[in-house]
């Protein structure tokens, strides 16, 4: 297929493997390569820059398909310039900025030639980082895990399409091959596609959290605000229900003061990820685990390249009955 993200980056199929906290590993990357896509990596996965750059060698050591790392460039990440310059030196072939401005991503990034595609969930933002220079936008919609967009899919991306000139990439609600298709329709240049690849053999998360992904739907997705100060979608776990979503009074209170908002909310956040991490990679009744609505196609743990290539099927499927429809 010819879009031109894949044009763009040089891959067989439009898909990018979503950026998924503490879920995409190097096994995940390669895997996804070696399917005809491309796979993009947090930076904050990595605890340390040894950590990062021992990670990207080794991806690019074993794979030829382009390596992408996600970097998130505000506040919240106290590292991200050291990221930004160790991902450089190693040779990422693009950038997927999320949460704050990418202005020094792409002034560095036309250095080695990486290309940069920046996370947006409205207009005015596209506008900004199309004006500054981004290789192309990714439409986060409200079907989106994790953090996500206020807007559905079916508006955002048509409307980004009529106001920027780059290319834009849709990101959430995706689990099916014919949902690649209708994004596409839509006017997309390609789809990053995230939850359908938490419960793979290459997913270094535990076998529960990969479980709760084949066993639970599209309706036990919930958003909470526990997690970072911001809405982000998890499973709707027991745990989950004993909790609740909601921030309770102190917090909400910390979060609103002008003066104790930015440092509350950084609080907020690496507490959260000390949950999730807890959750994710060790046996515990805190169960918070993220993931978006895409789980619903999710019934068995298959590898990366299953997963990819079940899109595949489904994509064409839907396109030749497509066809024979409109006759």
């Amino acid at each position: 297929m010819k879009t031109a993200l894949s044009t763009l980056l040089n891959i067989e199929f439009p898909v990018i493997m979503a950026p998924m906290f503490l879920v995409t590993n190097v096994e995940m990357m390669v895997a996804a390569g070696e399917s005809g896509i491309t796979g993009c990596i947090p930076a904050l996965n990595y605890r340390t820059i040894e950590d990062l750059k021992v990670a990207l060698r080794e991806i690019k050591d074993r794979s030829k398909a382009p390596l992408g790392v996600n970097l998130i460039v505000n506040k919240s990440n106290i590292h991200w310039k050291k990221q930004l310059h160790q991902c450089l030196d190693s040779g990422v072939d693009y950038f997927l900025t999320s949460l704050g401005s990418p202005e020094e991503v792409i002034r560095e990034s036309r250095k080695t030639g990486a290309k940069v595609f920046c996370d947006v969930v409205d207009v005015k933002y596209a506008r900004k980082v199309e004006d500054l220079g981004a290789d192309g936008v990714v439409a986060v919609n409200s079907g989106a895990g994790g953090h996500r967009g206020e807007i559905p899919a079916t508006v955002l991306v048509p409307l980004l399409k009529s106001k920027c000139k780059i290319p834009v990439i849709a990101a959430g609600g995706v689990g099916t091959g014919s949902g690649i298709l209708s994004m596409l329709a839509l006017g997309a240049d390609g789809v990053s596609i995230g939850s359908p690849y938490i419960p793979t053999h290459e997913s270094g998360v535990n076998t529960e959290y990969k479980q709760a992904c084949i066993q639970y739907g599209a309706e036990d997705i919930v958003a909470t605000n526990k997690i970072s100060g911001t809405p982000c979608t998890v499973i709707n776990t027991p745990y989950m229900k004993k909790i609740g979503t909601d921030q309770n009074a102190v917090e909400v209170f910390l979060n609103h003061n002008r003066k104790l908002k930015k440092y509350a909310k950084m609080l907020t956040a690496y507490r959260g990820m000390k949950m999730l991490e807890k959750a994710a990679f060790s046996a515990t009744y805190n169960t918070i685990w993220v993931a978006g609505s895409s789980i619903e196609f999710s019934h068995e743990m298959l590898s990366v390249k299953q997963v990819t290539e079940k899109l595949k099927t489904e994509f064409h499927e839907a396109h030749k009955a497509l066809i024979t429809t409109l006759g």
